[in-house]
């Protein structure tokens, strides 16, 4: 004969589990969201607002401004490498800031810096012009020098922000 299995009766103390309501946790995602949101929203705004009334001081120009070129023309030619190894190096150089004043004071102060880069550039012996690392030196000592001549002329030297040789041939 066969038996009927027995059914099981529910304990008279055991509670039916109950789902979990998802409804405070999407509330709290929700909030963390808004609250992320609008702290971004702050730190994007906030810069602009504080750089509004520093537009008219002489600080450096915001880092995202654009960059602004000056190019000497015409480009230097030196001869240098001393008696019996005579050599010509022609460069053109372009100087770069980010600020129009320091580049209307470049211009206006161009032939003192034209004068100490053609000492500076006849002083020079080929064996270093020709490797990266000799080259890159020079690049750091005409910043130095242009900003040099800057500085003695009452200017804010900081506002060249860097050199550029466009042409580097030797001879």
């Amino acid at each position: 004969m066969a038996t009927e299995p027995a059914k099981k009766e529910p304990a008279a103390n055991v509670q039916p589990i109950k789902p979990r309501k998802k409804g405070k946790l999407l509330w709290i995602v929700i909030a963390l969201v808004a609250v992320g949101g609008g702290a971004g929203a702050w730190f994007a705004v906030r810069p602009a607002a504080q750089s509004d009334g520093a537009a008219a001081s002489s600080k450096p120009a915001a880092p995202h401004a654009a960059p602004i070129y000056y190019k000497f023309d015409p480009a230097f030619v030196v001869n240098f490498g001393g008696e019996g190894s005579a050599r010509y190096l022609q460069v053109t150089v372009e100087a770069m800031s980010r600020d129009m004043t320091a580049m209307e004071h470049l211009k206006s102060f161009e032939p003192a810096v034209r004068n100490d880069l053609v000492i500076l550039f006849s002083s020079q012996d080929n064996a270093s012009l020709l490797s990266p690392e000799g080259k890159e030196k020079l690049r750091s000592a005409t910043l130095d020098s242009v900003r040099k001549v800057i500085a003695a002329e009452g200017g804010d030297p900081k506002l060249v922000e860097s050199v550029y040789f466009t042409s580097f041939v030797i001879q």
